[in-house]
Parts: C-alpha cells; sequence; structure tokens
C-alpha cells in the first residue's frame, strides 16, 4: 500500500495561535488550512474596522500560509466563511471578490454564535499543490 506524507506547516510568516492546532497541514496534493483571522502579525491585533478589514487580512495572511505551503490562492478549492454576525456577508463578500476574482472556489458562510477573541471573521481553506489544470463546466438542464 502506497504512503501519504503528512507534513504540518509552521510559519512564522503568518500570525499563529496559542491554541492546539497547526497552521495547515500538507496531505499529499492537498493543504489544509486552519481557520485563519485578520489578525496583524506583529501586534496579533485585529485589523481595525470590523468584518471587512478583519476579512482582507485573513485572505491575506491565507495566501502568505498558502505559498509557505507550496500553493496559492489560485489553487484554492474549498473555503468555509464563519462569520460573528450575517449583517456583514456583503463586506465580507466585497473583499473575498477582490481576492478570488477569477474563478471561485466552492464555499460554505455561517454566522456563528462567537468567535475566537471575539473576531468578526475567520477563513478556512483547502487548496492544491503542484500543477493544477484550470476549467470550467457550465451544465445547463433541459426540462
Amino acid at each position: 500500500m502506497a504512503s501519504t506524507a503528512r507534513k504540518v506547516i509552521s510559519t512564522d510568516k503568518c500570525p499563529k495561535s496559542s491554541a492546539p492546532y497547526s497552521q495547515a497541514i500538507v496531505a499529499g496534493n492537498t493543504v489544509y488550512c486552519s481557520g485563519i483571522m485578520g489578525v496583524e502579525l506583529d501586534s496579533l491585533e485585529f485589523a481595525v474596522g470590523g468584518a471587512g478589514p478583519q476579512a482582507a487580512k485573513a485572505l491575506q495572511n491565507l495566501r502568505v500560509l498558502l505559498e509557505e505551503s507550496g500553493s496559492s490562492l489560485s489553487k484554492v478549492v474549498k473555503t468555509t466563511v464563519l462569520l460573528a454576525d450575517m449583517n456583514d456577508y456583503n463586506v465580507v463578500n466585497d473583499e473575498y471578490r477582490k481576492v478570488f476574482s477569477d474563478s471561485f472556489p466552492a464555499r460554505s458562510c455561517y454566522a456563528v454564535n462567537k468567535l475566537p477573541r471575539g473576531a468578526a471573521v475567520e477563513i478556512e481553506a483547502i487548496a492544491l499543490t503542484g500543477d493544477v489544470i484550470h476549467t470550467t463546466t457550465k451544465l445547463s438542464s433541459k426540462m
């Protein structure tokens, strides 16, 4: 039976949590990123201004983490967006569109009771490594 490598990603280029989890895990050609918040690297404080700036910073942190993991934003296949307030949905989408503008990954978005440290938004991602062929298929249904 073939073995699959499991590599723990830990980088000082992206904010770390004191909680017991890895920033990311690479298993085979897939990167699993833990929830990322809009925290500044130097101060570990949230980006100022609420959900929009926090989403922008979280996505910037995600970009760095993916690059450190051998991937990129263009190779993201699935995200999960967690919001402390569903009223922030549109402002977070505005930031999301700036990063994922060509072909959007699959996504789930939930409003939750609370996020760690009082965050407004947290983003998880699954991405591929290596060469990725991007295609788009539009299906039509005839009834």
